[in-house]
């Protein structure tokens, strides 16, 4: 799949499509939603008091704290390129692709987090990079799978997935205006990341 014109409204974009799908709403609901027990057949005794009753917590704070206790591995198939390798044009790493297999979204994230980690992260107004080689949100997807780590397609459901989260957290907008918003941190942005991987490796992506 060929990259369209580098900007981060160009990975938001994309992100958005495939959020408002309703295959990916069906994906994000079904991951949400507990099964529901088959009808009792007729003549069946009682079915013992429901499970739910007995928690002293909400469901959905049993998930949150679920979640919280997942973690995904820092990635270890290759280093990043050094200092010089952050400054240099994401075009000049597509050749790292060749020969790469797909990754899960889970892991593309793992492998952006670690791109704003040892690259730097930064929020200027739609601007991928600063001179310095430091990231956006988008730009570490987007550096990520052009060194390797998964497909134009796995970048896309990374990004969709973010938004996801974005959305549980209760932000209504795009990556880019959160990444931007005046008084965000690196932190923040880390924190984000931890948030979507967990989520993302708990649906099984």
């Amino acid at each position: 799949m060929s990259l369209p014109t580098l900007a981060p409204e160009t990975v938001d974009r994309a992100a958005a499509r495939l959020y408002d799908t309703a295959a990916w709403q069906e994906i994000v609901r079904h991951w949400g939603t507990p099964a529901e027990a088959p009808p009792a057949p007729e003549g069946a005794p009682p079915a013992p008091e429901d499970w739910r009753r007995l928690l002293t917590v909400p469901v959905d704070q049993l998930v949150a704290t679920a979640l919280a206790g997942l973690t995904t591995p820092p990635p270890t198939e290759r280093r990043l390129p050094g200092r010089l390798g952050a400054v240099l044009p994401d075009r000049l790493h597509t050749w790292r692709r060749i020969g790469q297999a797909d990754l899960r979204p889970s892991t593309h994230l793992a492998h952006a987090r670690l791109v704003l980690v040892e690259w730097g992260w930064q929020n200027r107004p739609y601007r991928l990079r600063d001179a310095r080689g430091a990231r956006c949100l988008c730009g570490a997807l987007l550096t990520a799978h052009r060194l390797g780590y998964g497909s134009a397609d796995t970048m896309n459901r990374s990004a969709a997935w973010i938004v996801t989260e974005l959305r549980a957290q209760g932000w209504t907008g795009l990556i880019g205006p959160w990444n931007r918003a005046p008084g965000r941190t690196a932190d923040q942005a880390l924190a984000l990341l931890d948030a979507t991987i967990r989520r993302a490796a708990h649906a099984g992506e």
